[in-house]
């Protein structure tokens, strides 16, 4: 039977807390629900998120699967995983304090569970050398700008695999609205496929967007009409673009702040999104556009150096 990452089946990172999960199991279980979804797998999906809900709304099996892996059912029985099938595991040996002299799940069993595991578990103790030394995780950082976090997606990453130091290549998923310092679990992605690979998430400002938090930060270039007259101007948000109304008078420097369009927090809320303004003066003028702007200095009486602002 192949793995199913219960996390990617409710599409919810493995750091999610019970709220995010049960809210994902809602709208999938209502999407996906055979009395109302017209999709063809739509049985075969609803019965795979309800097999991931149960075991990942459930603390202690949560645990168990975080741990174990696909075997989590068998380890919380206390029996051993199918025969051939122990490569999967993916084990914390020092969470449980094993020894590293372990190699197969029978010595896993013998000292987690003293003594239940079987005769070649036991004979584990007496000194045999193992055959090949226990599973480890590597970790690597994953830079995203801002706006590619929060889209997430397919993304290519290259990393030097610490025990063989090659060089790998490899497509990963990146959960839509990823944080700054969260973790992505590749499982058996690392040392020959004897470890996880663990994806550190290092959030980046772009060319477009600048984060301070969950809040974001753009820039809205204006002419030097529409900051004295006031305008509405397309502004580029994480969700697309939208108008923003330019009160008259806005200097260089000055923040409209678009409440809730900023970044996704924790919680699932969302920051503040901030567009500064910055008046831009053009370089070259037509001959009437610089007949009128001498005939504004003439009769204007603002002096931008004699007032705060």
């Amino acid at each position: 039977m192949s793995y199913k990452d219960y996390y990617e089946v409710l599409g919810v990172s493995r750091d999610a807390s019970a709220q995010e999960i049960q809210r994902s199991y809602r709208g999938l279980a209502k999407r996906f629900h055979p009395d109302v979804s017209k999709e063809e797998d739509a049985e075969a999906r609803f019965k795979e998120i309800g097999e991931a809900y149960e075991v990942l709304k459930d603390a202690e099996k949560r645990r168990l699967y975080d741990k174990w892996g696909p075997h989590w059912r068998a380890i919380s029985e206390g029996r051993q995983p199918p025969p051939g099938d122990s490569r999967e595991v993916r084990i914390d040996f020092d969470d449980f304090g094993v020894g590293s002299n372990v190699h197969d799940m029978s010595d896993i069993f013998e000292q987690v569970f003293g003594g239940r595991g079987s005769a070649r578990g036991r004979r584990a103790r007496s000194g045999r050398t193992p055959s090949s030394p226990p599973s480890r995780a590597q970790e690597t950082t994953l830079e995203l700008g801002v706006s590619a976090a929060y889209r997430g997606g397919a993304r290519d990453i290259q990393f030097t695999d610490s025990r063989t130091r090659e060089r790998r290549r490899l497509s990963v998923t990146v959960p839509a609205g990823v944080r700054d310092g969260q973790r992505i679990r590749l499982g058996g992605q690392a040392h020959q496929g004897r470890g996880d690979l663990y994806l550190r998430v290092k959030l980046v400002n772009d060319e477009r967007f600048r984060l301070n938090g969950v809040d974001v930060y753009t820039t809205l270039r204006i002419s030097p009409t529409e900051a004295v007259l006031g305008a509405t101007c397309p502004l580029e948000t994480l969700d697309g673009r939208v108008s923003l109304r330019v009160p008259p008078g806005s200097s260089t420097g000055r923040h409209i702040r678009l409440k809730g369009r900023g970044y996704p927090s924790r919680d699932k809320s969302r920051g503040d999104l901030y567009a500064e303004i910055q008046v831009v003066v053009p370089r070259e003028l037509e001959p009437e556009e610089r007949a009128l702007y001498e005939q504004l200095a003439e009769i204007s009486k603002f002096d931008p150096r004699g007032q705060d602002g």
